[in-house]
């Protein structure tokens, strides 16, 4: 882009001030190819690193059976009293299955991952305030790999006495029949 830059900014830079009106526009013109020009690299540039981004941060969204299967092997089923429904249904509620969900609160926090664990409380976010009860940086609850995020989610489980952190499961699951969350999944 900037070589584009340099032969634009010499080829208008050779016009001398007793050029006829005609090669003064000709000037004119040489001059919107070149703005053109720089902005189309500018723009192809931004879309590049744009699509960089959009592929390091690439999102992985698990099927309902799929997320019944880890949920069941890291042993989530009946954990506290909650069955695999109740999880699967918060997952649901709370992030529609997808791994790198964010949500920026109005206090300035973050609810990251598949559960939207809140940066204030429970994860490292990188500010001082905050309590990191999972001892966890909050990135690693944006991963493909749900360790983490269900290690920290049995924590606040543990440490809030139930599933009530979660305001789409005591919107859409408390008190419900849940067992079709499961069914079809192949899961005990």
């Amino acid at each position: 882009m900037r070589e584009a830059h340099l032969s634009c900014h010499r080829a208008s830079s050779a016009d001398s001030p007793e050029k006829s009106a005609s090669e003064a526009g000709t000037r004119n013109l040489h001059f919107q190819f070149c703005l053109q020009q720089a902005l189309r690299m500018k723009a192809a540039g931004l879309l590049t690193l744009i699509g960089c981004l959009v592929t390091g941060a690439e999102s992985k969204i698990y099927t309902r059976c799929k997320l019944a299967k880890i949920f069941s092997r890291a042993g989530l089923d009946n954990y506290w009293g909650f069955s695999l429904g109740n999880w699967i249904c918060m997952a649901y509620y709370e992030s529609g299955y997808n791994t790198t969900a964010q949500t920026v609160l109005d206090d300035g926090s973050i609810d990251y991952g598949i559960f939207q664990i809140n940066s204030f409380t429970w994860c490292r976010q990188g500010k001082l305030q905050e309590q990191n009860h999972c001892h966890v940086a909050c990135s690693a609850l944006i991963t493909d790999d749900l360790t983490d995020a269900i290690i920290c989610a049995r924590k606040i489980v543990e440490e809030t006495q139930g599933m009530n952190y979660w305001q789409g499961w005591r919107t859409h699951c408390e008190g419900r029949d849940l067992s079709a969350w499961k069914k079809g999944c192949e899961v005990s």
